[in-house]
């Protein structure tokens, strides 16, 4: 986390119409009030997101087709992918969403 400590991103569904606002500190992210340009924003659809999470589908592979768009910070991006990567969600309050 301490590499994410002081940066703001934004997470847009885009077939939700939904975007969220994150900010890092050195132990958790918190919503950001969305005030100000992210440092990166990944954007896709609510089941390229899923199929992502749900180990279906590889990020790189969703990137490479388009389906996940990764702007801004190129090396933030890398970074929060490996992260987004290694978490086990069953162990997270979204595990209810992903059981199917």
């Amino acid at each position: 986390m301490s590499l994410l400590d002081g940066k703001r991103f934004a997470v847009e569904v885009r077939d939700a119409d939904l975007q969220l606002q994150f900010a890092a500190n050195a132990q958790r992210f918190t919503l950001d009030g969305g005030h100000g340009a992210p440092d990166l924003r990944l954007s896709a659809n609510l089941v390229d997101f899923a199929r992502m999470m749900r180990r279906e589908e590889d990020p790189d592979t969703l990137f490479f087709n388009r389906k996940l768009v990764i702007e801004g910070d190129t090396e933030l991006g890398l970074i929060v992918k490996n992260l987004l990567d290694s978490v086990d969600w069953s162990h997270t309050p979204l595990a209810r969403f992903m059981a199917a």
